[in-house]
């Protein structure tokens, strides 16, 4: 009896405890840790909200401001040629470009940054069938493999240029075959390398070329200052910026000065022989004749770029 009472009063002592425990605890400290649980809540939700939201923003890309044109010099890019393969123009030897060849027709934004990927639309070789032939010529790729484009996504150069500029163009410009199209037009328009050519900045392997003579030729010809980037002492890349109208303007953040030298050359590749630069110029004419055709035939770019 004596053990059973023990027993209880320690358990009556044990229940008071509690309830005092209890008791003692002010309401203010329960609400706080309330209002401390809600807060990270609110603060996780919030940031989570937060997140999401910059992912929206950063998939909305507003209309971009001007064109850039950029060219390459395959003699500068060949150089660099480590193995050949069947892409590759600067493996075909004779028939390897001898004029400034398109890189691609970019949209940029006026602070230096540009849109890319603007659409999910893939490239299909089958819509631009009939202008195969000049892009062959003036718009090959100079290296091998298979560059990246959108998502991670590896193709062909053409689709690689498409899909990551074209369809930021697609305001101006409405699909695949037009964004292709125009680009030629405009390539041809702008003939950078009969500029040059007659100007006196020829290819070779000896002869460096003031980087103002080369930039004035090009202000004097199309009334804007074109953007050049170089590899080394050679000229790798002349771009050349254009309103959506695709009238001439000054590109907005020109790096020539950071990225080239006072005097650049112009490297002739190995392949080209003793044919006088000028001459290579010529076979311009045929397809510009090819491309007036397709081009005439669609009113709206005739309106366009005339």
């Amino acid at each position: 009896n004596q053990w059973a009472a023990s027993i209880r009063k320690k358990s009556k002592k044990s229940e008071n405890w509690k309830r005092r425990a209890t008791m003692s605890s002010p309401p203010a400290i329960v609400n706080l840790r309330m209002l401390f649980v809600c807060c990270i809540l609110i603060a996780v939700k919030g940031g989570w909200d937060e997140e999401v939201g910059l992912l929206r923003r950063g998939g909305e890309q507003r209309e971009f401001d001007y064109f850039k044109l950029a060219l390459q010099w395959p003699g500068t890019y060949c150089r660099k040629t480590r193995h050949c393969c069947s892409s590759n123009a600067c493996c075909t030897r004779s028939n390897s470009p001898s004029v400034f060849t398109i890189h691609g027709l970019w949209t940029e934004y006026n602070d230096g940054t540009w849109p890319s990927c603007c659409s999910g639309r893939p490239f299909d070789e089958k819509e631009i069938s009939t202008l195969l032939e000049p892009m062959r010529k003036y718009w090959p790729s100079l290296s091998c493999g298979s560059p990246r484009s959108c998502h991670h996504k590896k193709g062909p150069f053409w689709g690689h240029e498409v899909e990551k500029h074209g369809t930021c163009a697609y305001p101006v410009v409405h699909d695949e075959y037009e964004f292709f199209l125009t680009t030629l037009n405009v390539y041809f328009k702008y003939n950078v390398t009969e500029v040059l050519f007659e100007a006196g900045y020829v290819p070779s392997n000896s002869e460096k070329y003031p980087l103002g003579g080369i930039i004035s030729a090009i202000q004097n010809a199309f009334h804007t200052t074109p953007e050049l980037i170089c590899s080394g002492d050679a000229l790798e890349e002349l771009r050349i910026c254009f309103y959506k109208n695709f009238e001439p303007r000054d590109c907005a953040h020109d790096t020539s000065l950071r990225s080239c030298p006072q005097y650049v050359s112009l490297p002739a590749h190995e392949s080209w022989g003793t044919i006088p630069g000028l001459q290579r110029a010529k076979g311009f004419m045929y397809h510009i004749s090819v491309m007036n055709q397709l081009w005439l035939s669609n009113d709206r770019f005739t309106r366009l770029i005339l």
